[in-house]
């Protein structure tokens, strides 16, 4: 009896799929690292960099990035980004939809008013290589992906 188990149990280890190595990623790969680019099929479209200045507005924070629409545009509901990270978490980014007022791009943080960050999932798919994915279908308009407590912003338009 023992050995027709153990027998049974050896037929069902040998006859179990094997598992594959993980697939190395053979896609394009970002020139510089620590700046987001937006993936269209095989191409890179860097996202715009810059930095956030901050407004006092009584109990509120208004973080400006100046120009009314970003150089990077996407006609991608659901972007995907590549990151190439050296100092940069990517685990630590925000997506976060921006208002356009008198020609420069807005967000408005305060007591009573805190944006909620848009849903991403960022996976690493290659030694220092992430894939960051938004979770929803964006309207069109200006977007920033930003690291926590931090002016840094990535700038991107929908169209």
């Amino acid at each position: 009896m023992t050995r027709r188990i153990l027998a049974l149990l050896l037929a069902v280890a040998f006859s179990a799929p094997s598992q594959t190595p993980a697939q190395k990623y053979d896609g394009p790969r970002p020139p510089k690292p620590d700046l987001p680019y937006l993936k269209h099929a095989q191409n890179l479209v860097p996202t715009e960099p810059g930095t956030a200045t901050e407004e006092k507005k009584k109990d509120d924070i208004l973080y400006v990035i100046q120009g009314a629409s970003s150089s990077a545009k996407t006609p991608l509901a659901s972007p995907i980004f590549l990151l190439e990270v050296d100092k940069l978490n990517p685990d630590r980014l925000g997506l976060y939809k921006l208002e356009v007022r008198n020609g420069r791009r807005e967000i408005l943080f305060g007591a009573k008013k805190q944006p909620r960050p848009i849903r991403i999932e960022v996976n690493r798919i290659a030694d220092k290589l992430y894939k960051i994915e938004v979770g929803d279908s964006l309207e069109a308009g200006e977007y920033s992906l930003s690291p926590e407590q931090s002016n840094q912003v990535f700038c991107f338009q929908v169209f």
